[in-house]
């Protein structure tokens, strides 16, 4: 059983995967520190100095200046501007992952599918035969 998992682990599609993992993971990161460090920023200042961060709706009514201080204070919250980040994250993830997939399949050179060989036919019975045979399997002639 040990041997049978070295090998499913030095097999090279479970190495790629993991370094997809890995690298798929950091990238994540990236995103997400672009869209809530740079771009909501930017689109909260355009809408009128809106954090988007602190964007929700108390459970319990009341008023709360900030999502922490409402989850201090142990008040339900519907997080909407949090979800709009999440939402965000997401689309640009899938963007930018649509691109690198479409460019890795225009990158990827195709290997030219092996075409079958071509049957030739019996000059006896004229049915079809493989290119290889020396004698016809409808008619027996020799050929």
């Amino acid at each position: 059983m040990l041997q049978e998992f070295k090998t499913f682990i030095v097999k090279g599609n479970v190495l790629d995967l993991a370094v997809g993992v890995i690298i798929g993971a950091a990238f994540g990161k990236i995103v997400n520190s672009a869209v809530n460090d740079l771009i909501m920023p930017v689109v909260g200042l355009v809408m009128g100095k809106v954090d988007f961060s602190n964007l929700f709706i108390s459970l319990k009514g009341g008023s709360y200046p900030t999502v922490a201080a409402a989850k201090a204070a142990g008040v339900p919250t519907l997080n909407y501007g949090i979800f709009l980040n999440t939402a965000l994250d997401f689309v640009i993830m899938a963007m930018v992952i649509f691109m690198i997939v479409k460019t890795a399949n225009k990158l990827r050179k195709e290997d030219a599918p092996a075409s079958a060989p071509t049957p030739r036919a019996c000059p006896f019975c004229k049915s079809a035969i493989h290119d290889d045979a020396v004698r016809c399997p409808h008619c027996t002639s020799q050929l």
